[in-house]
């Protein structure tokens, strides 16, 4: 053996000096042969493993040097597998076990020479009972199978056949999957020996094409299929048996997704045996089968093995055209013998799919995986048909299939439940966009037949099925048109017709309060998405629509001011702040009118803004949260000024700030907006209603979100509303008040205003969250970069300085839960460079909060903080000097009994802790051992697992046994 230096030289003499060095011959080999022998260092192996594929790029020939010691060479390397290798801990070694095993593949693939001895060595190796030793031979055989072409695979093929089957059809490793998400589908959960098995059949399949007749001969495979006609539904089948269709189907898939010639020995050789265990004939397809009748039709006439491995097969023929789409002349595929035999029982086959979705057949386990069966042969079909571009095909697929799916959405008889006939729907249609505008005429048909049963008949059971309906339309289908690109007519007409329905109904008959709460949502999130999703030129024709059924409404009358003022006086205010909820159909107007108004670009203009504006303020002090998220969206997107339009039906942002602040404060913008400390607005001007303490909530959430929208686009007004929130926030009737909340105090009691102060501590999340309702990309917001940078850096002090000066437990945890919302919201490169300077504010943060259940939630959050500082490299260095503080700490949050998630970070913090330097943690030890020697006993599975690897990382500080 001799050390890397010498294999680093050798290897540098092979890629810098090839020519001279080939000159040395047999000599040049037999000597690395020699140096290399019993190596066993993993660093000189890589180098060793990248010499021998140096050797076999320097002596290609059959009958050179190489050729003369391929043998003996590869007897060397035969050694080494499988790699048995466990990185040794504490060294400084970055070889890993994955870099050793790849290293010596490519080494075993590096020559054909290497075929007769790797070959039959990997194949040995899969009798192995190590299942790593048998993934690692699988993943070693595919390699070398792409590398030493199908002349030398030949040879092998009976071998590699046998040990196949064996693994994948006669020893099958899987289980029948029992996930949420795998019901309805024969889904296995397969070994990763079975997984690295499927990679090698494909591998030899695609290099060696007359693999298929070993497997299309073979005994056994014919026999197994034959016996499934003796099964007639799928819980009739043996588990094992299972195991063994998902191997087939999986073993011919593979084969008829090779090429047309192999999908043509498939069909010729297994296609017309499902067919007749389908109970179709072969002579005669489309005639003397009953399934051309749909009410004849009858789940117990199909037998479940030969329609599975039939939907198999068709999902194969899709994919196998999909790829030879772009290489092969559309009009090949006809003459193909797989496409004329599918096209012979393709009427009947469809017809067929289509009784199976439209019947009963959802009711059990085994209608279920019949029903998903059908979807999924149905939807390869169209695919197939829109590759093809057959316009005939396509016409008869749409009036056999897509036509009396889309039926069964408004079918009132029909026992499928309608997730699933909206899934079939959904899934069809997006096989062709011409099929996908014939399900949305069918959507919109549905929504206009429920709306009506709700508002004229207050129908709850259309409630529901409503609410299904917009969110296939909000959650799949706008998604696949924004997707597609090209015309938004979808969109637009979508947001229209709602306008229209909605402007139609004079009254809602809602029923039930639930369940209308939830239709509105629905409505609300599709409108959105709806208006999002469309350009500037059609948002204006919603926007204009929507304006007009608005404002022929009850809503401006009914809200306290007339049609045509542009501000609320200051006694319409007062009327309003007196007004109670509004009707269900004015709070359907506002809704949905504050939903196009969050979904619009900047760009788009709003009619009579200045009216939409105070009927938004109006609704915000009614309580009405998307009032507020349409105000957010509006001072984030207005423009400064307008300039050339009539200003009373326009809206400037500085008008708009006017307004707001007028109707919450009492002046305009410019007019002694500070406190008397020039902090922030005056809030013995407010103007609230100290008899409701929901009127002050209201307020509090309102400026929550319009200095949200303040704070994306980087307006300087965003610091007035910050300070009145920090007004609202230590407001304490223990500490003292100042006399701008004296009147306020002396009406509300103490629950009322610690209700207030929490309420004003979470505006600060709404402040710096991510929100999926407004105020983002989606919805075209305008976001300066690193805003929330410049908002911690810019609120932190003040935060930590009324840390620092509360004497009142409550104001101090108060002022704790405005910091964590902060803080969790903030880029973690931010924290990271204040780390050192916030590590004693987090600990005291999470101390004061964990003395409060409600708050679990936000403690989590703060713990994930500090586990992000934990990981990073300079994180750490800020931690070293809170060590202790940190440990304890954390050793009382993994005893948190309220939040499993709050356990299991902590004790993933203590990992992270081990790692700081070894002179700090190592006094902690005794410590952190014993408590997390009672974590083990958590209920929790994860939290035991994590307090097992807490256990280790923390044991192994020491190399001395630890008695605790």
């Amino acid at each position: 053996m001799i050390g890397s230096s010498a294999f680093q030289l050798r290897n540098a003499l092979l890629d810098r000096y090839a020519g001279a060095m080939a000159d040395l011959g047999d000599n040049l080999v037999y000597g690395i042969c020699e140096s290399i022998d019993g190596e066993k260092d993993p660093q000189c192996l890589l180098l060793v493993f990248h010499l021998v594929e140096s050797l076999a790029q320097l002596y290609p020939s059959s009958s050179g040097p190489l050729a003369n010691f391929a043998e003996d060479l590869f007897e060397i390397l035969g050694c080494y597998f499988p790699i048995h290798f466990t990185h040794p801990k504490g060294e400084d070694d970055d070889v890993k076990r994955e870099e050793l095993a790849r290293a010596l593949m490519l080494a075993f693939a590096s020559t054909p020479l290497f075929e007769p001895f790797s070959i039959p060595l990997l194949l040995e190796k899969l009798s192995s009972s190590l299942p790593s030793a048998k993934v690692e031979s699988f993943k070693y055989l595919s390699y070398c199978t792409a590398k030493y072409g199908p002349e030398r695979i030949a040879k092998h093929a009976e071998a590699l056949w046998a040990s196949l089957k064996d693994t994948i059809y006669l020893s099958p490793q899987s289980a029948l999957s029992m996930e949420p998400e795998s019901m309805g589908r024969m889904n296995f959960q397969e070994s990763d020996v079975m997984t690295q098995a499927f990679v090698l059949l494909q591998e030899v399949i695609r290099q060696y094409g007359d693999f298929i007749s070993l497997i299309i001969g073979d005994n056994d495979i014919n026999a197994f299929l034959i016996s499934l006609n003796q099964y007639k539904g799928f819980d009739d089948i043996p588990l094992q048996v299972k195991q063994k269709l998902h191997a087939i189907g999986h073993i011919l898939s593979a084969c008829a997704k090779a090429s047309a010639a192999m999908c043509n020995k498939v069909f010729e050789s297994f296609f017309p045996l499902l067919m007749d265990g389908l109970g179709l004939s072969v002579s005669q397809p489309a005639q003397n089968n009953s399934y051309l009748d749909e009410e004849c039709f009858s789940l117990a006439k199909f037998k479940f093995g030969p329609l599975y491995l039939c939907i198999e097969l068709i999902a194969a023929c899709k994919n196998l055209t999909v790829s030879l789409y772009n290489c092969t002349s559309i009009h090949d595929f006809p003459h193909q013998r797989w496409c004329s035999m599918l096209s012979s029982f393709s009427e009947s086959l469809v017809k067929a799919f289509v009784s199976m979705l439209r019947s009963n057949v959802a009711d059990n386990e085994q209608s279920a995986y019949v029903y998903c069966g059908a979807l999924k042969a149905l939807v390869e079909i169209g695919f197939s048909i829109d590759k093809c571009l057959d316009s005939e095909k396509a016409a008869s697929f749409e009036s056999t299939v897509v036509e009396k799916i889309v039926s069964l959405i408004s079918s009132l008889d029909s026992a499928i439940p309608l997730s699933l006939r909206l899934q079939a729907a959904f899934e069809i249609g997006a096989t062709r966009k011409d099929f996908m505008l014939r399900v949305v005429r069918g959507l919109d048909e549905a929504i206009d037949t429920n709306f009506s049963a709700v508002f004229d008949h207050g129908n709850h059971k259309s409630d529901e099925l409503t609410i299904k309906l917009l969110d296939t339309y909000s959650q799949k289908v706008l998604p696949w048109f924004l997707e597609i690109g090209g015309s938004e007519e979808v969109q637009l007409n979508f947001a229209l017709s709602i306008w229209d329905k909605i402007g139609n109904f004079k009254s809602l008959n809602l029923s039930l309060p639930e369940f209308a709460s939830d239709l509105l949502g629905a409505t609300m999130i599709a409108m959105k998405k709806a208006v999002g999703s469309c350009s500037e030129e059609s948002q204006e024709i919603i926007i204009t629509k929507a304006s007009g059924v608005l404002f022929s409404s009850t809503v401006f009358g009914s809200m306290g001011f007339k049609s045509g003022s542009s501000i609320l006086k200051e006694e319409g205010l007062q009327q309003t702040q007196n007004y109670g909820s509004p009707s269900g159909r004015d709070e359907w107007l506002t809704s949905l009118f504050a939903s196009v108004v969050v979904a619009l670009r900047p760009q788009t203009g709003i009619p009579n803004g200045k009216m939409i504006l105070q009927l938004f303020i109006t609704s915000l002090l009614n309580g009405h949260v998307p009032s507020a998220h349409a105000l957010g969206s509006l001072v984030n997107k207005l423009p400064l000024e307008t300039k050339g339009i009539e200003s009373s039906r326009t809206l400037s942002l500085n008008e708009a700030l006017d307004m707001i602040f007028y109707s919450f404060v009492g002046t305009c913008r410019d007019d002694s907006t500070s406190g008397n400390d020039g902090s922030g607005v005056n809030i013995s001007s407010l103007r609230l209603n100290t008899s409701r303490i929901q009127s002050e909530i209201n307020t509090v959430i309102g400026l929550a979100w319009i200095g949200k929208g303040l704070l994306m686009r980087g307006h300087e007004k965003v610091k007035d509303i910050t300070m009145t929130l920090l007004s609202f926030l230590t407001l304490d009737c223990e500490a003292g008040v100042s006399k701008q909340f004296q009147n306020l105090v002396e009406v509300l009691d103490e629950e009322g205003v610690h209700q207030l102060m929490k309420c004003a501590g979470d505006a600060f999340h709404i402040i710096m969250s991510d929100s999926g309702e407004c105020l983002n990309r989606m919805y075209h917001a305008t976001v300066r970069p690193l805003y929330k940078q410049r908002f911690f850096s810019t609120i932190m002090p003040i935060l930590l300085s009324l840390v620092v000066k509360s004497e009142s437990s409550f104001l101090r945890s108060m002022l704790y839960r405005a910091f964590a919302h902060v803080v969790a919201d903030t880029p973690l490169t931010a924290i990271l460079g204040e780390a050192k300077k916030l590590f004693p504010i987090l600990l005291e943060c999470l101390s004061t909060l964990s003395k409060d259940v409600s708050n679990k939630g936000i403690i989590y959050s703060v713990l994930l903080v500090i586990s992000g500082i934990l990981l990073d490299k300079n994180g750490r260095e800020a931690a070293v000097e809170n060590a202790s503080s940190i440990v304890n700490q954390l050793i009382e949050l993994t005893a948190y009994p309220h939040m499993m998630v709050v356990r299991e970070t902590a004790i993933q913090c203590l990992v992270a802790v081990s790692e700081l330097p070894h002179a700090r943690v190592y006094p902690l030890r005794t410590k952190v051992l014993r408590a997390i020697s009672k974590a083990l006993d958590d209920p929790k599975r994860i939290v035991r697992q994590e307090a097992v690897r807490c256990r280790q990382a923390w044991a192994s500080i020491a190399s001395r046994s630890l008695h605790f």
